[in-house]
């Protein structure tokens, strides 16, 4: 195999007719530099202007064009300015076409027996079907009108640009497509054991279908043309992925081969066994440690999988040979949560564990820093890991918790802190957040990856129910009758309203902070027996401590809260979790905060309460949660719902950003993918080279991380 370098589609937007440095700079903002990128600047949809229909041939839903003459115009102000044109055809209908932005010498353009080409989708109106801002043409008597002879691509918006300025732009780099061969990266052979159209033909087919094209296997993403692209979108992700792992792999890593003996210290120490899938893990967690290259592994389990414990085993197989560990945490709550469960398991076996955290300060962070120096032999903390001044003696295992929550640059930073020559630390990830397969296959091919699919023995099922905020006093005497009994109860609040303030930067979690408090004001009138607590993401962090503290000795019955605790929370006799306005928050984050109950041995429960109107979205959202407790059951629809840009959040960079690629719709061309990429790697590395080069760009150095 082999592949040509492509050249042409390098050419800067600007050295098109009519794109000075001002709109270069609108089409740069949208991440249209070159010819390339407006190449694959695919349409969104398509509208069929090859035909006229019949008035009387419309259907409510279905976009059509049509064409007639005026016979009445109505302007109107009862509630705000309106504009109503009637035109009837030869087929002796009428068709409303309705304004509701409209200037004065647009309306009385519309003269009565004036001409009208419109296109739009109809819908049932006051007296009969109707169009809501068609776009349109009035025609003179004397016009032959051609009708288009493909379908009109209606492509995504850049800010700024006008949609027929920016059509025009992506028409004039599709003229500068330079013959196939010049274009085409896959051999033809690959082609035609998958039923490939040529690169050249299935872009040109994307912005300008034929009238014949299939229009439903256009719009559901299945056809060929789009098969192709996607295909080899996937394709140079793979590719990308695998390189940045090779080379990771290359830098070599200090072999971790201890007897055990401090491993079977903490288990033994334990006052639970571990679990089959846990010991798997570890199992297979040691074997990479062994080895001569850098570990990469991400361990998935579901809330309350027992991952923690699995990485302090992990870390013991570093500090008895001597060497660092260093955790990091997204959150200072979090962090906390593993320096105490660390602390508890490693002191009694006299090994030392530092907290360094930004908000650890003068004389107690140069002290950590100095330890840390000196071969402390693990350190716990967030990002402030990676600062300036932080320095390891000798670090040889780095663990990153809910690692989708970092900035790849922080991923990176941390690994190089323990960079010596050409060894770099191993490295474990591990998250919560279950992924889905698919998602496993793209974004984390750089990576081996376990799965904790087994929870401890003694955990309860949870009842999970969804009911309106009327039934608001129902949810209140539950709760006043679960901690009667001596149960625990959290009370979650999402961000209740939407104001313009809401854009500004931390605006959205003070005004989230503003309703936990007034929730708080509320429940503890409601239930005056009860200490209720409050914890939200703008209190100090001793302030969160010192409440989360109280909550886990049971001296606060209800803690009322933001989603701040979502992740890193367990408090065993807190039984029942409500969350309000819970058609607000994601499926993961839904299963999230249910998992901070259900840790213990009595029955739990939680209850998702929400606001009407529904969407059809909050819906299924509410309807997966009430049907399974099983994380991975709902990664799976969460990716089906929300898409991978979303799930793994936007600082993935460069790889869940796909341009053409879906992975619900492509994941069937995913094993497809795989084959290809083995073949690709060990045949032809310069066809490796052209595809990343296409598809992935500077991206590519990221994924490493």
């Amino acid at each position: 195999m082999s592949g040509p370098q492509p050249s042409a589609g390098d050419a800067s937007v600007a050295t098109l007719r009519g794109v000075g440095p001002q709109l270069a700079e609108k089409l740069a903002a949208h991440g249209l530099r070159t010819l390339q990128d407006l190449w694959l600047h695919l349409p969104l949809r398509y509208e069929d202007r090859t035909t006229l229909t019949p008035i009387r041939q419309l259907l409510p839903g279905m976009p059509a064009q049509v064409e007639g003459r005026v016979e009445a115009v109505e302007r109107g102000f009862r509630y705000r300015p309106m504009l109503r044109v009637a035109i009837g055809d030869d087929s002796q209908s009428t068709l409303v076409l309705r304004f509701f932005h409209f200037r004065a010498a647009q309306a009385a353009s519309f003269r009565v027996g004036k001409r009208v080409r419109c296109f739009g989708e109809p819908r049932p109106g006051q007296h009969g079907l109707e169009i809501v801002h068609p776009s349109y043409r009035l025609l003179d008597d004397d016009t032959d009108a051609a009708l288009s002879a493909s379908l009109d691509p209606v492509y995504p918006a850049v800010e700024g640009l006008g949609a027929a300025t920016l059509a025009r732009l992506i028409d004039a780099a599709l003229q500068r497509l330079p013959p196939n061969d010049a274009l085409e990266l896959l051999p033809a052979a690959m082609r035609e054991e998958f039923d490939l159209p040529e690169w050249r033909e299935a872009l040109l087919v994307l912005h300008r279908p034929p009238p014949d094209a299939d229009i439903a296997a256009l719009r559901e993403g299945r056809h060929p043309a789009q098969r192709r692209l996607a295909l080899e979108e996937l394709l140079a992700h793979q590719l990308s992925l695998r390189r940045q792992r090779l080379a990771l792999k290359r830098n070599g890593a200090q072999p971790l081969r201890p007897r055990g003996r401090l491993a079977a210290m903490l288990e033994k120490s334990l006052p639970f066994r571990l679990t089959g899938a846990q010991r798997r893990v570890l199992d297979t967690i040691r074997a990479d440690l062994a080895q001569a290259q850098p570990m990469l592994r991400l361990v998935q389990g579901d809330v309350g999988s027992g991952k923690t414990v699995v990485a302090a085993l992990a870390a013991l197989a570093a500090v008895e040979c001597g060497a660092q560990v260093a955790l990091m945490a997204p959150t200072e709550l979090l962090a906390e949560q593993h320096l105490n469960a660390f602390r508890a398991w490693l002191e009694p076996l006299r090994i030392e564990v530092v907290w360094l955290a930004g908000k650890v300060k003068g004389r107690a962070r140069s002290d950590a820093l100095a330890r840390i120096a000196g071969g402390a032999a693990v350190v716990v903390g967030t990002h402030a890991l990676v600062q300036d001044g932080v320095a390891f003696r000798n670090l040889a295992l780095v663990i990153v918790d809910e690692q989708h929550r970092f900035g790849v640059h922080q991923r990176l930073a941390l690994r190089d802190k323990g960079q010596e020559g050409s060894k770099v630390p191993h490295q474990l990830v591990m998250t919560a957040t279950p992924i889905p397969r698919t998602l496993a296959m793209t974004a984390y091919a750089d990576l081996d990856v376990s799965a904790i699919d087994e929870l401890p023995p003694g955990r309860t099922p949870i009842q999970t129910v969804a009911i309106n905020t009327q039934r608001r006093d129902e949810v209140v005497a539950r709760i006043r009758a679960a901690c009667a009994e001596g149960r625990q109860a959290y009370w979650v609040n999402t961000l209740i309203e939407q104001s313009e303030e809401s854009d500004r930067p931390g605006a959205g979690a003070r005004i989230e902070a503003q309703a936990a408090q007034t929730t708080f004001e509320q429940l503890s009138r409601q239930l005056p027996e009860l200490r209720v607590g409050l914890i939200h993401g703008r209190m100090k962090p001793a302030e969160k401590q010192s409440t989360m503290t109280a909550f886990k000795r049971g001296e606060i019955h209800l803690l009322v809260a933001t989603t701040v605790i979502e992740v890193g929370v367990d408090v065993p006799n807190a039984s029942m979790m409500l969350i309000e306005n819970a058609e607000r928050l994601g499926l993961a984050q839904l299963h999230q905060l249910r998992g901070r109950v259900g840790r213990g041995a009595t029955a739990s429960s939680c209850v998702l309460m929400y606001q009407t109107p529904l969407s059809q979205l909050a819906r299924e959202r509410l309807a997966v949660m009430r049907e399974t407790t099983d994380g991975f059951r709902i990664a799976e629809k969460d990716l089906e719902l929300r898409g991978p840009g979303e799930l793994l959040g936007t600082r993935q960079t460069g790889l869940a950003t796909f341009r053409i690629a879906d992975l619900v719709r492509d994941a069937p061309l995913l094993p497809s993918v795989q084959a290809l990429a083995d073949r690709i790697m060990t045949d032809s590395p310069a066809l490796a080279d052209a595809l990343i080069a296409r598809w992935v760009g500077s991206a590519a150095r990221f994924a490493s991380a």
